[in-house]
């Protein structure tokens, strides 16, 4: 009878209920009715455990130093920077849209805190450029799922913390991914540019002014290189790579740059904190939710009816990939990667799959589905931040959409795409 709290859940989100209620009442209430009461305690009990790890840590101190970059205008920076080396350009501001994305991913690891951040400075730049709203919003929507690809990425943390996996090696897997996301962007938007005539900036930035630009840019862009080259030269964990990029970023914003004011802080903390906590309270759901997962033995009838259908491993990642990308469009990743992250991990493994490679799958899958209708979530905080309906938006994301899918397919069936760095470096053998 337990079984059944799967289709409650998918109920309980079509309903309307919030995910971190749903993935509690389900199992909840099916353990009740089941006379599971005693079970009942592990929900509540593993919600608490569930946060309480040190390796989870990392995301409230990343999600912080997004915050600061943003606050103290490096934001700004970065969009300049890319502006001088792409806005000439045709389609330009388009393409540095992708591009301030890829940048900033290394800074922030966080598609919602792009897509605000993004956004509310270029599409109202884009739009003043001769670009359409709706257009704007989609490309900015679009790029901002790298934000979570390219490291440091909280869905990433979240798997390597639920699977036991090397946080390093998910990172450096999600490199390569990352950039070919954006560089896939950026050829639509070539394709699209000289089929509608998109616009053309007035001039191209003189070698000059491309190194004024690089120069104010290059603190911020130090920013992954040290948080990467920590935790790969073992000078510090994960965690702590992530209070050391808070700190250089409250540094390079109160001290170096000087556009950081002390009056800022708390707001700053605040809206960190408010995102942190919504993180953490799903993952602390989420593993409540794993619990049952496990009593139920839900894992192991998925696999076998996983098996029944072929065991050629090629062919089940493809129709994992379909999954996925359905999950994707109704649940957000970090809930998503909890809950079938030890189902099917063990599965592929078996399988012979690498355990990172099949993560990377994964994270890039769920993450795609951010920008995914129905319920992507940078669809609707891009629709907040240009004022253009999330349909009109969901309509004209579809052919940044489909290069996405193709990204995943071929980081799927290449896995040297993902795996050549982790194994370069020694984090994966």
């Amino acid at each position: 009878m337990l079984i059944w709290f799967l289709p409650l859940f998918l109920v309980f989100l079509m309903v309307g209920l919030p995910v971190f209620f749903g993935l509690l009442a389900a199992p909840g209430i099916m353990l009740w009715l089941g006379g599971q009461e005693r079970d009942i305690t592990l929900l509540y009990r593993n919600l608490y455990n569930g946060m309480d790890s040190f390796p989870l840590m990392a995301i409230p101190f990343f999600m912080l130093a997004g915050e600061l970059m943003n606050k103290g205008g490096i934001t700004l920076r970065l969009v300049e920077f890319s502006q001088a080396l792409m806005g000439h350009l045709r389609g330009g501001l388009a393409h540095v849209n992708v591009l301030s994305s890829m940048l900033f991913a290394g800074l922030s690891g966080s598609a919602v805190a792009d897509t605000s951040a993004l956004g509310s400075m270029l599409i109202p730049a884009m739009e003043k450029q001769g670009y359409t709203r709706k257009f704007a919003a989609a490309i900015t929507a679009a790029s901002s799922v790298i934000g979570p690809i390219i490291p440091p990425s909280g869905i990433m943390i979240i798997y390597a913390y639920v699977m036991g996996e090397s946080v390093a090696a998910l990172f450096l897997a999600g490199l390569v991914p990352g950039a070919l996301v954006g560089f896939g962007l950026m050829g639509m938007i070539k394709v699209m540019a000289d089929k509608y005539d998109f616009p053309v900036a007035s001039r191209r930035y003189s070698w000059g002014e491309r190194g004024q630009a690089s120069l104010k840019a290059f603190f911020p862009l130090l920013t992954p290189v040290i948080i990467l080259g920590g935790i790969l030269a073992g000078v510090f964990t994960p965690t702590e790579a992530a209070a050391v990029a808070v700190a250089y970023a409250l540094f390079i914003g109160l001290f170096v740059l000087r556009t950081l004011k002390l009056r800022e802080l708390p707001d700053v903390m605040t809206r960190a904190g408010i995102t942190s906590a919504v993180v953490l309270l799903l993952v602390g759901a989420a593993m409540s939710f794993k619990t049952v997962v496990s009593l139920s033995h839900a894992p192991e009838q998925l696999a076998e009816f996983i098996l029944a259908l072929t065991e050629n491993p090629l062919l089940l990642l493809f129709l994992i990939n379909l999954l996925l990308f359905v999950v994707g469009m109704f649940l957000d990743a970090g809930p998503a990667i909890i809950i079938l992250g030890p189902i099917l991990g063990p599965v592929f493994a078996g399988l012979g799959v690498d355990s990172v490679h099949f993560a990377i799958i994964m994270c890039v899958n769920l993450t795609v589905g951010l920008a995914t209708p129905p319920m992507g979530l940078v669809l609707f905080v891009a629709s907040a931040v240009s004022g253009e309906r999330v349909t009109t938006i969901a309509r004209a994301i579809l052919p940044f959409l489909a290069v996405e899918i193709a990204v995943i397919f071929l980081i799927t069936f290449v896995p040297a795409i993902s795996m050549t760095i982790p194994r370069l470096t020694g984090f994966v053998n």
